[in-house]
């Protein structure tokens, strides 16, 4: 008879191996209830500004950006991360997130070049533009979902999977940004 912690160690190890078997589970809270989320009209304004506001940035100064963004999390003096995450929509996440009852460990928002435009806590980075939660949402179209692999959450202590899918603009169905949410991957159901 195996003890409770090694069923439990087993348990959680076979976790990263579920997540093609949880793939249309989340598929299906991000159609109930996270799209909705990205409907926001003060995000969607958010996500429009910031299309506007970066429309003309060059590659090497989405990549310096993101440089600054990178040095800043190590530091008391955030210019670039704190505006953002004092912004009412950054707050309005942050509220869905602790309104969940655990169900979600993070959630941001980026415009169309991947730049993070709103988010529930700072992330790593800033421009998500390289990565497959943004090239797989975005790109693809208004319908578009990706569900990133189960992987051990270190600052939740929880195993998680993240949710991305492409934001659009409500009146026009066009799309202009991409929303990634983490989701608790053991109370996915």
């Amino acid at each position: 008879m195996k003890s409770s912690a090694a069923m439990l160690v087993l348990a959680l190890l076979a976790l990263p191996a579920q997540a093609e078997d949880i793939s249309p589970q989340v598929k299906e809270i991000v159609e109930k209830e996270l799209r909705a989320w990205a409907a926001d009209p003060a995000l969607v304004a958010a996500v429009i500004a910031a299309n506007e506001a970066h429309a003309a940035l060059s590659q090497p100064q989405i990549e310096s950006l993101d440089a600054a963004w990178r040095a800043e999390l190590e530091t008391s003096t955030r210019p670039t991360i704190d505006p953002i995450l004092a912004a009412p929509e950054s707050q309005a996440l942050k509220a869905k997130i602790e309104a969940g009852g655990g169900r979600f460990t993070e959630a941001f928002v980026t415009d169309s070049h991947g730049l993070n435009v709103a988010q529930a806590g700072p992330t790593s980075d800033y421009w998500q533009g390289d990565e497959a939660k943004f090239l797989e949402t975005f790109p693809k179209g208004a319908e578009a979902i990706h569900v990133s692999e189960v992987e051990f959450d270190e600052s939740s202590q929880s195993y998680s999977v993240q949710a991305s899918f492409t934001v659009i603009d409500p009146a026009s169905k066009a799309p202009i940004g991409a929303m990634t949410v983490g989701l608790n991957a053991e109370m996915i159901q």
